[in-house]
């Protein structure tokens, strides 16, 4: 027999010589859920994950980023009195994400990427991603000039990437506009692109209390149906001034992913979102199969498809375990 793939299998360093993935701590973005309050508290439906206050994400980053982790995603959790109708506290230069990131910056400088999620729905009273009007719908146009006054409280307080998720249309040109008008223009604007409807993110609504009070937000993210949609919102992204593209869920998309890394030459991330990671969490605690190498083969997946970056709530972890190289 002339050919034998098993050749090239015959040992670890073997198969370490002609991989054609890896997976290193330069690919992995951190998120954490921060609070206006001190001390942190456990998030039951994503093991190993709490909410935590300004000094305890400080700390947490720290003894990330000596092990090599060195980006992270924030997502403000205000107390429940702080939300109205309106999210004007995501608009506080004195809320909790500019005083995290101020705090980050000034700990660590340019040693740590600060990305901040840019959204409404952590912030509104109803739960909904952008302003709603008298008969419930999510109003698009609207909603713009918030995220982009969001985004500019972020980039104020030194965030190196700003992250809109809300899925409005427009939303990349108004953030890009607003940065731009008052000197922002070296923050970067890592776009979701690609952010599904669908049952994927429950432990994350769980973590960041954004679930919505009424209906659903399947008409401003996209149908899991579709992949040329989210191709050509994309494409369109980046026209409006999209620094990097993201694609929500990760492993639900992969051909999308793989698809667009075809399309674009923009830097390209995907989300390993909150239930691809409690429900490895829960099956391993369940004793049904091996977490850790599930996990680990997850993100090797992801990589495999194109993405040049992974948010992952497994990024601490995957450094811990050894899992990257």
């Amino acid at each position: 027999m002339l050919n034998r793939s098993r050749r090239l299998r015959t040992s670890a360093a073997m198969r370490n010589l002609v991989a054609e993935t890896d997976l290193r701590p330069r690919h992995l973005i951190q998120p954490h859920f921060v609070q206006p309050h001190p001390g942190s508290s456990e998030i039951a439906s994503l093991p190993g994950i709490v909410r935590a206050g300004v000094e305890d994400t400080v700390r947490q980053a720290e003894k990330d980023l000596k092990r090599g982790l060195a980006s992270v995603l924030l997502f403000g959790v205000p107390d429940a009195e702080a939300k109205n109708p309106d999210a004007s506290y995501c608009r506080d230069q004195e809320g909790v994400i500019p005083q995290a990131v101020k705090a980050l910056k000034q700990a660590f400088g340019s040693d740590l990427i600060v990305m901040t999620d840019v959204c409404l729905c952590g912030y509104t009273s109803h739960g909904h991603c952008g302003l709603v009007d008298g008969e419930g719908v999510v109003m698009n146009d609207q909603t713009l000039p918030l995220l982009a006054e969001m985004a500019l409280r972020h980039a104020e307080a030194g965030a190196d990437v700003v992250a809109p998720s809300d899925m409005m249309d427009g939303r990349v040109a108004a953030i890009r506009a607003m940065l731009d008008e008052n000197g922002y223009t070296q923050a970067s604007i890592l776009s979701y692109a690609i952010k599904h409807a669908g049952a994927y993110y429950g432990p994350f609504r769980d973590a960041a209390d954004s679930s919505p009070k009424f209906g659903d937000r399947k008409a401003y993210q996209m149908d899991p149906r579709n992949a040329r949609e989210g191709l050509r919102d994309a494409l369109l992204d980046v026209e409006e001034g999209a620094d990097m593209l993201l694609v929500k869920p990760a492993l639900p998309n992969l051909d999308i992913v793989w698809r667009l890394r075809q399309a674009t030459l923009a830097p390209l991330c995907a989300y390993h979102v909150s239930s691809e990671f409690s429900s490895v969490k829960a099956a391993d605690r369940l004793g049904w199969l091996d977490g850790d190498q599930l996990m680990h083969q997850h993100l090797l997946a992801i990589r495999r498809a194109g993405a040049d970056m992974i948010v992952t709530y497994a990024g601490r972890e995957a450094l811990e375990k050894g899992w990257v190289s």
